[in-house]
């Protein structure tokens, strides 16, 4: 990655920095965009340049066939960044799907020699927890109850209950990618060779910090466990919070580099 970071079809910029030591790469979640990542980029300071991965099928991608398969996605992902050659400083970010996408992504990427400084996964179980519903053969009532069930806010998700046509833009992206969670199975191998940090919150209903804390099996470096106050989305609420933690860790391990 050169130190000025250009806009891809897969990869969107949300804080430059000219002489950045930490890039951080976002994964939305399930449902989500880039701009997902806006307001927490907004919180780092200097030193950190913040990407944001854009997932076919929404927002400027909408004509693109979204893809529901986390293995896939990962490929394409892992081929986007590898693109860049070696860059030391790299760092990735997932929240809910975006946690197990970007760790999938962090394999394919140590596996083809790119070093990773960190991963940081939010609001996810570890990868061997396989999701046994099926939501993405239901009916949209169900995937907008679903999503109520999530929101801090569900006020703005009922619109897709009022607003046809909102819903023919937004709901098949979140069916697929609904998807791509309830069929992903964990590919047994080597850990992680990069520190893992678990963020999680007090009142998140997919993810307990007994859960979080089983990432710790998924790397052979440092492992650290974060909890936040909130529901699902608590980062959104916490973004400062949330950009302090992931600066101190990227800081303590430059500090261990030396």
């Amino acid at each position: 990655m050169d130190e000025t970071i250009s806009a891809t079809d897969w990869l969107r910029v949300m804080r430059t920095d000219p002489a950045p030591r930490h890039y951080l790469v976002c994964f939305p979640p399930g449902g989500g965009s880039a701009a997902a990542y806006r307001e927490l980029a907004l919180e780092f300071g200097s030193g950190v340049a913040v990407l944001a991965v854009q997932y076919p099928g929404r927002q400027d991608r909408l004509g693109e066939a979204a893809v529901p398969d986390l293995h896939a996605l990962a490929d394409l992902i892992a081929g986007e960044l590898l693109g860049y050659g070696p860059r030391s400083g790299l760092a990735l970010f997932g929240h809910s799907m975006g946690a197990t996408l970007a760790y999938e992504t962090a394999l394919r990427l140590e596996a083809r020699g790119q070093e990773l400084a960190a991963l940081f996964v939010s609001g996810r179980p570890a990868p061997t927890f396989a999701e046994h519903r099926r939501l993405h053969l239901e009916s949209d009532e169900a995937l907008i109850a679903d999503l109520e069930r999530l929101a801090a806010d569900p006020a703005p998700i009922a619109l897709l209950r009022t607003e046809p046509g909102l819903a023919d833009l937004v709901l098949p992206a979140v069916r697929s990618d609904y998807q791509a969670v309830e069929t992903y199975r964990h590919r047994q191998g080597e850990p992680l060779v990069c520190d893992l940090a678990a963020l999680v919150s007090t009142d998140d209903p997919t993810t307990t910090p007994e859960q979080a804390d089983e990432w710790r099996t998924f790397t052979s470096g440092a492992f650290a466990r974060e909890i936040f106050p909130g529901g699902h989305f608590y980062l959104d609420e916490h973004v400062g919070a949330v950009a302090d933690f992931v600066t101190r860790q990227l800081d303590d391990l430059a500090r261990r580099a030396r």
